[in-house]
């Protein structure tokens, strides 16, 4: 069982979000959230919403874990700044476009049972 949520054009630099999504990576939902809810950054309520739209995505809404947290790069809007002696400096406006995919847990039986038996 697999939930995706995606968000393109986020005016959030891919540096910065990759950031938090490291701290929410392979945590169960509930934890995620609650991480999120304590991180400061502008890049944490955008993820807070993704997160709770995956989880609205989901058929079933217990037992899930973040399986997958990705952050790339989007298109950079240019901006100049004016600078002394009639000189102008470049600022980039980055945007992310990110990924998030949660998967159910496995039962410790299943784990188990998928393991591949070592001839010795």
């Amino acid at each position: 069982m697999e939930a995706k949520a995606k968000l393109k054009f986020v005016r959030v630099a891919p540096r910065k979000m990759r950031k938090v999504l490291d701290l929410i990576r392979r945590k169960e939902t509930e934890e995620a959230l609650s991480i999120l809810r304590f991180t400061s950054g502008r890049a944490s309520p955008i993820l807070q919403k993704l997160l709770r739209s995956a989880l609205a995505n989901a058929k079933v809404k217990e037992n899930l874990y973040v399986a997958q947290a990705t952050c790339d790069q989007g298109p950079t809007l240019s901006r100049w700044r004016p600078r002394s002696m009639g000189k102008a400096n470049k600022i980039r406006k980055r945007t992310s476009h990110i990924t998030i995919v949660l998967k159910e847990k496995q039962g410790e039986s299943e784990v188990k049972s998928k393991k591949l038996k070592v001839k010795s």
